[in-house]
């Protein structure tokens, strides 16, 4: 993921600027980026793959003269993108994942339109976005056309001499709020930003919604859907613990995950409850108070300089930053028997090689691993996190215990049935835990407290019925469809 953050200042913008985006750095550790609005645009981009945000743009950011900026810490594509447009220069930075990308690039290069941002052997996303919506009539316009054009999600910040247009993804996926510091007002993805900036959660944006912010305050330029189908990876990972969505804390969420968990656990006795940090601590945490057994830390993390280890496109640095981060405590860990309470398995192998062979390492007596979500059965068609099934623990499990991958799971989704008690069980063993539980989807939707209808659970279950707010389709909106 890529987090998003504006302002429209009362006077200079940097500070708020820095920190307001620097909130966002535990989104994405490839590119971070800046621009402000003053007599002229001021636009920088650092790679942050080894180095904080703060450290990078300190210096720079402190010396663009504006009162309007937007900032973006990214997980995959630098930004933001600078457009001269027929509407006036802009800079643009987004978040999300467009699955029709080539196609919609391939037309705009048949019209005549090139790009400049191309590397790793894709368009930038952000330049892509830049270039659909100035095929509109106007911003606003084109925003809409964009929208109705992809194949997947996208939130963006748009800064221009009219102010910051806001716009969240068409179905929800991603989160905008905007707040307000007396004559200040700010837009971001990670409410976390808003507090030590002194910043009043006013209100979060609808999906499809569009609102043009400046020295007056938000204006709507678009109604937003009231239908939503916000990811619910969010509360359970992605998100910062003091982060709200839709109204909705994160820390709560979790703890709540854990405390469901603890229920299910009638036949194991422990002596320690432990998070895997620093998204599993909530969960562990809830389990602890359900279970009334001491929460300590067997594993501790090492500064926050590593970032999460799911993000890094490099199976290589993915396992770096897994293996280097995480130290275990022996004192903590010798003789105990320890519930590791985890956000999610992916593709297992760094919990199993990185934390659970450790914890066993330091003298673990038995270790019973709890997911705070059920199985990941299918990738995320809307943001960059899972690349693809063959990645998947419960995938790998599937295809060895039917010999090949098969088409139809929904006896492995259901935890009622004996296929998904194997495959659970397939996956303790690879894992080398004592026992694995995860949880169900309908207590992880109970945790959430949002309708089942709602949330985008697509990579729990596969249920995906396209655009849920409209029925427009795919290749409806700027550009004519096969063009």
């Amino acid at each position: 993921m890529s987090g998003l953050f504006g302002v429209v200042s009362r006077d200079r913008c940097s500070k708020s600027l820095l920190y307001g985006t620097d909130y966002h750095s535990h989104l994405g550790t490839e590119f971070g980026g800046v621009a402000v609005l003053g007599e002229t645009f001021h636009r920088q981009i650092h790679d942050i793959s080894t180095s904080q945000f703060k450290s990078k743009f300190d210096k720079d950011i402190m010396g663009m003269k504006g009162d309007m900026g937007i900032g973006v810490i990214s997980a995959v594509d630098e930004q933001p993108i600078y457009i001269n447009s027929r509407f006036g220069p802009f800079c643009l930075i987004m978040d999300g994942l467009i699955n029709n990308s080539r196609e919609l690039a391939s037309t705009l290069l048949d019209r005549g339109i090139s790009f400049s941002e191309v590397g790793k052997g894709y368009v930038n996303l952000a330049e892509l976005v830049s270039k659909l919506i100035t095929q509109g009539n106007s911003i606003v316009d084109g925003i809409e056309g964009m929208f109705d054009l992809i194949d997947g999600s996208c939130s963006l910040l748009l800064l221009h001499e009219d102010g910051i247009y806001a716009a969240r993804d068409k179905e929800g996926h991603s989160s905008l709020a905007i707040g307000r510091n007396g004559d200040s007002w700010a837009v971001t993805s990670e409410t976390v930003a808003f507090s030590n900036l002194d910043f009043e959660l006013i209100n979060f944006l609808k999906p499809g919604e569009i609102v043009l912010i400046n020295k007056k305050g938000p204006v709507q330029k678009k109604k937003g859907f009231d239908k939503n189908q916000i990811c619910a990876f969010l509360w359970i990972y992605t998100g910062f613990p003091t982060t709200e969505y839709e109204g909705i804390n994160v820390e709560k969420v979790r703890e709540k995950c854990g405390r469901s968990l603890a229920k299910k656990d009638t036949d194991i006795e422990v002596d320690v409850v432990a998070g895997v940090p620093d998204s599993g601590v909530g969960h562990a945490i809830g389990y602890a108070i359900e279970s009334n057994t001491p929460y300590r830390r067997p594993l501790v993390k090492y500064t926050p300089g590593y970032g999460r280890s799911y993000i890094p496109s490099s199976q290589d640095m993915r396992d770096h930053i897994a293996r280097m981060k995480l130290i275990p405590n022996e004192s903590i860990i010798k003789g105990n028997r320890i519930v590791i309470c985890e956000d999610s398995i992916v593709r297992g192998t760094q919990l199993k090689n990185f934390t659970i062979k450790k914890l066993w390492a330091a003298g673990a007596e038995e270790i019973h691993t709890r997911v705070a979500c059920p199985p990941l059965m299918f990738p995320c068609k809307f943001n960059f996190s899972t690349r693809s099934i063959h990645e998947l623990a419960a995938r790998r499990a599937i295809k060895d215990l039917e010999g090949d991958d098969i088409e139809n799971v929904m006896e492995y989704i259901d935890h009622s049935t004996a296929k998904y008690s194997e495959m659970v069980e397939w996956i303790k063993k690879d894992l080398g835990v004592t026992t694995l539980r995860y949880q169900t989807i309908d207590d992880m939707i109970e945790s959430i407290g949002m309708p089942k209808e709602e949330l985008c659970l697509h990579c729990w279950n596969g249920e995906y019925s396209g655009c849920c707010n409209c029925e427009e389709k795919v290749g409806d909106g700027i550009l004519p469809a096969g063009s």
